[in-house]
């Protein structure tokens, strides 16, 4: 980490915590705080998420995105047109030159003018530039799921703890969706519902191996950068297509660059799970595959007796002793109704007030506090939803150790808990 970045980043800290005096209201929008107060942001990734991000954070006014990344031509220079054209219109940017454009994100990460990262790659390229980026002392946002495979956790929650980085991971749901999400735990986590016995997940099934045909590569697109740590084969417009998109790319449904529909909203709504149960560092220790080849029906067990279930009729079901909560995305309903009308007292419960991820985010960078889903919580939602994968390739019951994080007794299992990377790729953290 470059001693730029470590004045910054003091500085930032410094300006958090410091006693703020009231201004008069002046009829005015405030100006945008100096440079030397602003979050320097870099971009990995810029497709149809990464856009989403870079078009929220471009408008919060104590952020300055200085670089972007991509392997694509088209959407790298997007990027770049894109910030440059907002920063252009701001009267009080005079000091800004122009936003640099990387192919390579090692080219990014290796800015010292850089405080943090935005990585929003698809799923097989998180662990390596998070890695990299910790290394370099960037503060790093990355999407879910965090990980292509357990033990890139593992490593990653190390090397954020080794660096003193905040971390970030892309559950917005904690945060967002109108609070649904943040009600529904907090009902759980404080017994309205009684004694929990079952949790449903209704999310999509595990991933499959990838069999498209092999296409040429467009020019401007760097298709051996894009595999990057993920076995070689030919280029497909399925998984990277070509130029600037607007949807979700089918990259999600191949194991060997996702987790499929079970990872992809998994991630989240396993997530909401995890955090209802109080689970956040620890996991079940039991996945129970079903025994009739179909893609849900999947069987966690917890210690203490509770089991979830993938697959179910809405995002998120909790069956207690005393009655049920359904939530998701766009409502949140309980069975007596009643249940959901009482209010919560003072004394009980509440989650991390947190109602915007991305200034949750850049807040704890400045005052250097945890956020709300930090490596750790990412890590261990991503792991539900390996495990998950895990059971429905091998099709038969595995006893999982969440403190050792590996199966018991269970070689073949225990193997696929990582894979080498491709070529030169290597984790370093």
């Amino acid at each position: 980490m470059g001693r730029n970045s470590v004045d910054r980043r003091r500085f930032l800290q410094v300006a958090a915590t410091s006693a703020v005096v009231p201004l008069a209201w002046t009829g005015r929008v405030a100006a945008r705080p100096p440079a030397s107060e602003r979050i320097a942001l870099g971009f990995i990734g810029v497709g149809t998420m990464g856009r989403y991000h870079l078009s929220s954070l471009l408008n919060q006014k104590d952020v300055q995105v200085v670089a972007v990344c991509d392997v694509v031509a088209e959407r790298r220079d997007d990027a770049k047109r894109m910030v440059e054209s907002h920063y252009g219109k701001q009267k009080d940017k005079g000091e800004f030159k122009s936003c640099a454009a990387f192919t390579d994100f090692r080219e990014l990460v290796a800015r010292k003018d850089i405080d943090a990262v935005v990585i929003a790659t698809p799923d097989h390229w998180h662990a390596i530039p998070c890695l990299e980026a910790a290394r370099a002392g960037k503060d790093i946002y990355c999407e879910k799921p965090l990980t292509h495979h357990i033990n890139e956790g593992k490593l990653l929650v190390e090397a954020v703890k080794k660096h003193d980085v905040i971390f970030q991971t892309g559950s917005q749901q904690r945060s967002e969706f109108g609070g649904l999400f943040r009600k529904a735990v907090e009902y759980v986590r404080n017994g309205r519902i009684g004694k929990i016995k079952t949790v449903r997940i209704g999310v999509g099934g595990p991933a499959v191996p990838c069999d498209l045909p092999a296409q040429k590569a467009p020019e401007g697109t760097d298709w051996n950068l894009w595999l990057g740590p993920a076995p070689e084969r030919g280029y497909s417009d399925v998984l990277c297509p070509k130029g600037i998109h607007r949807h979700f790319p089918a990259w999600r449904n191949y194991r060997e660059y996702a987790g499929g529909g079970l990872a992809d909203m998994g991630a989240h709504h396993f997530d909401i799970a995890q955090w209802a149960l109080d689970m956040d560092a620890s996991g079940p220790v039991k996945i129970e595959p079903p025994g009739d080849k179909k893609n849900s029906g999947l069987r966690f067990v917890y210690a203490n007796g509770i089991e979830m279930f993938h697959g179910g009729e809405t995002d998120c079901v909790f069956v207690g002793s005393d009655g049920t909560i359904r939530v998701s995305r766009s409502k949140i309903e309980s069975d007596p109704a009643d249940i959901l009308k009482q209010s919560l007292g003072e004394k009980d419960w509440r989650c991390y007030p947190s109602n915007n991820h991305h200034r949750n985010w850049l807040d704890c960078i400045k005052s250097r506090k945890q956020p709300i889903c930090t490596a750790e919580i990412g890590h261990r939602s991503a792991t539900i939803c390996h495990l998950a994968n895990i059971g429905y390739w091998l099709r038969r019951s595995l006893q999982w150790d969440p403190v050792k994080e590996q199966f018991v007794d269970d070689a073949e299992a225990n193997k696929l808990l990582v894979r080498e990377p491709r070529g030169p790729w290597k984790y370093s953290g």
